[in-house]
């Protein structure tokens, strides 16, 4: 039976007030032991607007947040600005010696995800990227126990992310000055499926289509590895996919069903032994359904904080569910993707 996990009192900041600055905001409600004591924005009023529904004191800067954060007693500062502004705001939190969470992709590329995941390092600050798919207490026991062999040996993996994406060139996700790319917004959540399930690619190829500002938009990837296991994993932001994945497994079928970077369920269905029951009876295969060994706080970005928390207090640089490792990797996976479909540069030069 799953059990609350022990976590360390953590007094949380936020900078930046958008959609998944709420959610954040929402888990760390019912995160044991996680507090929300200050908000940043670019402006009065969003900070009050957030800070009235969530909690926390308003700051209408950043660098007024940063600059009170050892009277409020900030012990960690969770950065969800656009993707082009994660490097340096996440630069501006360490500067002020405080352990970071970033949203993903950490920065627009690997060169300056590296870069500053050295700079964290170098200052003896905490850094992660918010991977919550990699601290999903389901997620985590799914890859366990294919990476112990319970589940059989996996051969295939299907995995596709996204929606159509309102047409409004000015808005984050159309303008590349914002880090708009479906690679970066989608494509991560399959590739660290891929990774946590499957390992590191021996080869990355995709296809896709981009639009005059230089935008992906639907992107093919094809990856192979050394143990004989292929993906096949798609993203969009024109249209409306299925967003489960599945796993083809030696013995069997893993589902994780949608949306499987934060998945409801996911369930492992043996093969019929001997047979693809095609006999026309009813199919007699025991399901087994996965589940984590903790909880899953909030939708999941509470497990994410939780882990922050665990770090902290054990003295870590870095997690060990999402190391600086994986993040360097799959930044260096979405750049040759990137290359490979004929993407534009990012961010505002």
């Amino acid at each position: 039976m799953s059990q609350t996990p022990s976590v360390p009192p953590t007094r949380w900041a936020i900078l930046g007030t958008g959609k998944i600055a709420g959610s954040f905001a929402r888990d760390l409600a019912v995160t044991p032991g996680a507090e929300l004591v200050a908000v940043g924005s670019r402006s009065a009023g969003s900070a009050e607007a957030f800070c009235a529904e969530h909690g926390g004191a308003a700051y209408a800067t950043y660098e007024s947040l940063l600059a009170d954060a050892a009277s409020v007693g900030v012990d960690a500062v969770y950065v969800s600005s656009p993707h082009s502004h994660h490097d340096a705001h996440a630069r501006m939190v360490l500067d002020a010696g405080l352990p970071v969470l970033c949203e993903k992709p950490l920065t627009l590329d690997a060169h300056t995800t590296a870069d500053l995941l050295a700079y964290a390092r170098d200052r003896g600050v905490f850094c992660m990227e918010a991977m919550w798919t990699a601290c999903h207490p389901t997620v985590r026991e799914t890859a366990r126990l294919l990476a112990a062999g319970e589940l059989g040996q996996p051969r295939q993996l299907r995995a596709g992310l996204g929606f159509a994406v309102p047409a409004d060139p000015d808005s984050r996700m159309w303008d590349p000055a914002l880090g708009a790319s479906a690679v970066l917004d989608m494509g991560i959540y399959p590739l660290t499926l891929a990774d946590l399930l499957l390992g590191e690619p021996a080869t990355v190829q995709a296809v896709g289509t981009v639009d005059d500002r230089g935008v992906d938009t639907d992107v093919a990837m094809a990856l192979a590895y050394d143990s004989g296991a292929v993906a096949a994993l798609t993203v969009t932001m024109t249209s409306h996919p299925a967003t489960d994945a599945l796993v083809a497994t030696s013995t069997g079928t893993l589902v994780l069903e949608a949306p499987f970077h934060h998945p409801p369920r996911v369930v492992f269905t043996p093969a019929a032994a001997g047979s693809d029951n095609d006999s026309g009876g009813p199919d007699a295969r025991e399901e087994r359904v996965i589940t984590g060994e903790e909880p899953v706080l909030g939708s999941g970005y509470g497990n994410e904080a939780a882990e922050v928390a665990r770090c902290l207090a054990a003295g870590r640089l870095e997690s060990t569910l999402w190391p600086h490792a994986a993040s360097v990797r799959l930044a260096e996976q979405m750049d040759r993707v990137r290359h490979l479909v004929g993407g534009g540069p990012l961010g505002a030069g």
